[in-house]
């Protein structure tokens, strides 16, 4: 059993370019505000096709480049909301897969937040996934409805 004075609850957001996943930050960044922890924001980026000559080595760096400048965005965002302690992971590979290992590897990681989207297509890929999986995830699943405003996430929070 882990005590409490080692325990340190962190909350997983995937940052990715959507929209909604601004609410799934503002959700985690104002529960750790308001009850302790830290949000770690994780992106995942594509693993590049080989095309040869060192080609998908630039393209990993530009990826990499381009995660580490929306993680930068993110993390403004919650420098904004006061005193949250995050911090950022960035994967490569499948996104779910990647989502997995990290929380597998981290035991602190107590809770994946994600939020739906807007679509009428659907909740959007990772959260049907995990919520297919949410039986067998060592954690539970917070998924937050992108409609709703900053203002409502945090009057919930």
């Amino acid at each position: 059993m882990v005590s409490q004075v080692e325990y340190k609850r962190k909350f997983l957001v995937v940052i990715d370019e959507t929209e909604e996943c601004d609410r799934a930050l503002t959700f985690a960044a104002w529960r750790v505000k308001r009850t302790g922890g830290t949000v770690v924001l994780m992106t995942v980026i594509p693993q590049p096709e080989f095309i040869g000559l060192g080609v998908e080595d630039v393209l990993r760096a530009e990826a990499v480049e381009e995660a580490e400048r929306n993680l930068d965005r993110r993390m403004a965002r919650i420098k904004e909301i006061g005193e949250v302690r995050a911090e950022s992971v960035i994967r490569e590979g499948n996104g779910p897969e990647q989502i997995e290992r990290v929380i597998d590897k981290d035991h602190d990681i107590a809770i994946l937040v994600l939020a739906a989207s807007k679509s009428p297509e659907g909740p959007g890929p990772l959260v049907t996934h995990f919520a297919a999986r949410a039986n067998v995830l060592p954690i539970p699943l917070t998924i937050v409805p992108g409609r709703m405003s900053d203002e409502e996430v945090i009057a919930i929070c």
